[in-house]
């Protein structure tokens, strides 16, 4: 999963963004709002970490603009701010949740997981494409009965297949699923990972489909 953690203090916006990629999400930062909006223009994230006091355009700002062009990405507001007032013009202005600082991260990342299950037909926790499963609680993946350990970014770009499971991903999607801002973009990378992917799943009901000049499709084989 991709994260974008808008934060102007850089100690704990530094503190959380590792914290976060020890737990092998993917994860940008900004500090101000005016870069926040330009990156929201031009990648996507499953789930936005947005501050309410930064720079340049204001948080409100930020999940605004976002709302009116139609965005839906859930946005998790992050502050010091712990007024009910506050609280509910951002959730009536298009937040998803509210968490008040001083964070404490197994409750942070509960709340992602729980703003991107309702992103997931039936809000279950468990996603199954034939015998593949993933499991939104862990994040862990399964085929039949027997775990399936994956590497951090193949694991990335199988969570961002599965999730849009029965729907095609471009490439330029999974792309951006696995790299940040910061990462140097490799297309050849993902054909390497999705070729490890097809291997691992080989005898499996569940394939990876290719879908020349459109994206990547996993689905069941039995599907016509």
């Amino acid at each position: 999963m991709k994260l974008l953690l808008i934060e102007d203090n850089a100690e704990l916006a530094h503190w959380l963004a590792g914290l976060l990629r020890a737990q092998d999400f993917v994860v940008d930062h900004v500090a101000d709002g005016d870069a926040a909006d330009a990156l929201l223009r031009q990648q996507r994230y499953d789930v936005v970490l947005l501050d309410l006091n930064i720079p340049g355009l204001s948080g409100k700002g930020v999940l605004r603009r976002l709302r009116e062009r139609r965005d839906e990405v859930p946005v998790l507001i992050l502050t010091a701010a712990d007024s009910i007032d506050q609280k509910v013009l951002c959730l009536e202005i298009g937040a998803d949740d509210y968490l008040v600082k001083p964070v404490e991260v197994r409750e942070l990342v509960a709340r992602i997981k729980a703003l991107v299950r309702r992103q997931v037909p039936g809000k279950a926790n468990d996603i199954v494409c034939g015998d593949l499963k993933y499991d939104l609680r862990t994040r862990q993946f399964a085929l039949g009965p027997d775990d399936l350990p994956l590497p951090p970014r193949e694991r990335t770009l199988l969570e961002t297949l599965m999730l849009k499971a029965g729907s095609t991903v471009s490439k330029q999607a999974l792309i951006d699923s696995i790299f940040g801002v910061d990462d140097e973009p490799s297309a050849d990378a993902v054909d390497l990972y999705m070729h490890r992917l097809r291997k691992r799943l080989e005898g499996s009901q569940a394939t990876i489909i290719t879908l020349r000049g459109v994206g990547y499709l996993l689905r069941t084989r039995e599907e016509p």
